[in-house]
């Protein structure tokens, strides 16, 4: 990263930036495709399967991952201020929780996996595909955690392409593990959707190998890597990515449990509706990885110029990232809603299901814009560090917003399920306008360019 003097400069870096990033969101997000389009293609219930256990794991993942990408915007700052020292600290604390937090969800996970599952009352198949699913992606936990830690630290020091290379050398291995392990093929065990679980875990394993090897050899990552730092643990260091993470991790959390929540009530209709929801969210959260990517960059562009005292730098790339996001999500969204029996196709060869997706569809165009403005609005707070009381902001909008209002259309109208499709548009709208407010308060009263600083 350097530091840019014009709006043509500041687009070229962030697209730099962006694209890598933008193409490792793609490619993760294309593990999650696979899965699902592999598992329906081998029969509804394993699509289901794999829907109701992905329900479950998404909102811990991202929630306990999100507190681990606190390491971008800390040590982009810390960069920006030419601290190689405590860059450094930084990421020995991160891998540090990453490995204590995920060992505390594998012990969590092995006693309430199948109280929760019990709970749902669903077919017998169902549940036993999500069951073996969860146990699958539970392999992968610890690789997967330390993984966003050396990804949230490369993308500081705006090195975004030695990820995205990572990444996409490991899609031939999951696509090549799903193919296997689904449907039994080369004489490998044939589990079905549960074997998609398996899949991803491997494919942990062999991403975070590969970034942890090229962090130790490769320059600059190397000189910030010693056994030295390792030795001085400090609660102190750890709080801090804890201060900042906690709440980042805290609305991610209540962002993806409320989709998981949708997608457990949603499982109370019959096996098509569940097929046809989980596939049209697999299409809008795909589409997702776009502002999802400028929301990660746009966190390390405004933490950096924050770091380095160029507060005007930092407000101009916070709505350059806004803007280009709207943007791209009204294309993609009427590109959807255009096209949409075409691309529910690609999920199911049975015509309830391809219909009943379509239907979902309609409403990506406001759902993606709504999205798109929330997400790129919370990243720029986050590259301010200010993370508090926009965790309160998403916490009303989706609890008090999205989930009454759709669960209220959804029962309560002729809607039926595509009333969770409006409530969430809603809901992630109200919190896309409250971050926004937010972002000018905070870009207003807390950090003025260091010129006018002086004039005051």
């Amino acid at each position: 990263m350097k530091q840019t003097f014009t709006m043509k400069e500041k687009t070229k870096q962030l697209l730099i930036m962006l694209i890598p990033i933008l193409i490792t969101q793609l490619g993760m997000f294309s593990m999650v495709f696979f899965s699902t389009i592999m598992s329906g293609k081998y029969d509804p219930s394993s699509l289901a399967g794999v829907a109701i256990g992905a329900a479950i794991w998404n909102p811990v993942f991202t929630g306990l991952s999100g507190i681990l990408l606190a390491v971008s915007p800390i040590a982009a700052q810390r960069f920006g201020e030419k601290k190689s020292d405590e860059v450094s600290s930084v990421l020995t604390h991160g891998i540090y929780l990453a490995l204590m937090i995920a060992l505390l969800v594998m012990v969590v996970g092995y006693f309430a996996i199948n109280p929760i599952l019990d709970r749902m009352n669903l077919p017998t198949v169902v549940e036993n595909t999500a069951h073996h699913y969860l146990i699958g992606v539970g392999l992968g936990i610890i690789p997967l955690f330390l993984f966003n830690v050396l990804r949230s630290f490369i993308y500081a020091l705006g090195k975004t392409r030695v990820v995205m290379v990572i990444l996409l050398l490991s899609l031939p291995v999951n696509l090549i593990s799903n193919y296997l392990l689904i449907f039994g093929n080369f004489g490998f065990p044939e589990l079905g959707g549960a074997g998609a679980g398996y899949a991803t875990a491997i494919t942990y394993w062999v991403m975070a190998g590969a970034t942890a090897f090229i962090i130790k050899t490769k320059e600059p990552f190397s000189s910030y890597v010693s056994l030295a730092y390792f030795k001085k643990w400090s609660l102190e260091k750890c709080m801090e990515i804890l201060k900042i993470g906690v709440p980042m991790g805290l609305s991610i959390f209540f962002e993806t449990s409320m989709f998981a929540v949708v997608t457990i009530l949603i499982s109370k209709f019959n096996v098509t509706t569940i097929a046809a929801y989980q596939s049209a969210l697999n299409i809008v959260a795909f589409l997702y990885m776009i502002p999802m990517g400028i929301s990660m960059t746009q966190t390390v562009l405004v933490g950096f110029e924050v770091g380095a005292k160029r507060y005007k730098d930092a407000k101009e790339y916070s709505w350059l990232g806004i803007y280009l996001s709207v943007i791209i999500a009204v294309i993609t969204g009427l590109l959807v809603v255009l096209f949409r029996h075409e691309v529910a196709g690609f999920y199911s060869n049975e015509a309830a299901v391809i219909n009943l997706t379509a239907q979902f569809l309609i409403y990506a165009l406001f759902f993606q814009i709504s999205d798109a403005i929330q997400a790129t609005a919370l990243a720029a707070l986050r590259g301010y560090k200010d993370v508090n009381i926009a965790f309160i902001m998403t916490l009303i909008a989706y609890w008090l917003i999205c989930l009454p209002v759709g669960y209220f259309l959804a029962h309560y109208t002729s809607l039926g399920a595509r009333g969770y499709w409006i409530g969430l548009t809603l809901g992630l709208l109200a919190a896309g306008i409250c971050l926004s407010i937010r972002l000018i308060y905070i870009q207003k009263n807390k950090f003025v360019s260091t010129h006018l600083k002086e004039v005051v």
